[in-house]
């Protein structure tokens, strides 16, 4: 469920800026061992985040908290539809961070850790400086300033957004930071069974992503994922991925490498 409506949450907490030098490790122990200083609910929904302020006496910085945890033989929703074995769970933002990082998004993604907070486990994510959400970007008519870079980070994101099977992948959710540059969050209902994607949605591929994709192991993905993930779950990525490599050869085949990969 998102964690952001329009634009209220990326206005109101704005968090400070870290030092840009900043490992994502350095970052991942800073979110696991710092001292959470403030606690506040924010947002909408029923996944109830909340913006925490931590600090180890060097840095101070905030982080958004998730530990929706929700498991239903069936789940209807307001737009008609039902899914059998729904899951709405904390886990998916910690498993969608790693594997980010398998296939080279990582930098698309805030860090992302399990943390132990008031006695819950729950998905505790860096907090990033951003200057609004792609909602807000749309009904505002902005134009990003270089079209093709803006391009490319969509087609990744949307390329990943196939890959996980995220079922509430709404603009909402795709951040944009004040240098221009796409963050992806809330992943808490994503890595669905089903072997399926959008073919309509993949027209391009980063040639890197693409490689990553390829490469992309079982064992990697376990290592990687568990426990936030089945192995049934780790299953349908790759049934996904398999699904995605062969969408872009037969693009790749029908329009030529230059007009797909970039």
């Amino acid at each position: 469920m998102t964690i952001i409506v329009g634009l209220t949450l990326v206005t109101i907490l704005q968090a400070p800026t870290a030092p840009s030098a900043l490992t994502p490790e350095a970052i991942a122990a800073f979110l696991s061992n710092a001292k959470i200083v403030h606690a506040k609910a924010v947002g909408k929904g029923v996944t109830s985040p909340w913006r925490l302020t931590l600090s180890d006496g060097t840095l101070t910085h905030d982080a958004a908290f998730q530990s929706v945890d929700e498991h239903k033989p069936m789940e209807r929703f307001a737009s008609g539809g039902t899914e059998l074995n729904f899951i709405d769970s904390w886990r998916y933002n910690v498993a969608a961070y790693r594997l980010a990082g398998l296939v080279g998004l990582g930098d698309m993604m805030p860090v992302t850790v399990e943390r132990r907070w008031r006695g819950t486990l729950g998905a505790l994510s860096w907090w990033v400086e951003t200057k609004m959400d792609e909602e807000a970007r749309l009904k505002q008519k902005i134009e990003p300033p270089d079209r093709e870079a803006w391009s490319r980070q969509m087609y990744r994101l949307r390329v990943f957004t196939q890959l996980v099977d995220d079922t509430d992948r709404n603009l909402g959710n795709v951040l944009i930071t004040p240098d221009w540059e796409v963050r992806m969050i809330d992943f808490t209902r994503a890595f669905r069974l089903w072997a399926r994607i959008k073919e309509e949605d993949l027209g391009r591929c980063d040639r890197r992503l693409f490689e990553r994709l390829q490469s992309l192991s079982m064992d990697e993905l376990a290592r990687a994922t568990d426990p936030y993930l089945t192995r049934d779950e780790m299953k349908a990525v790759l049934a996904r991925r398999d699904l995605i490599v062969a969408h872009v050869k037969r693009l790749v085949a029908e329009r030529g490498e230059q007009q797909i990969l970039y």
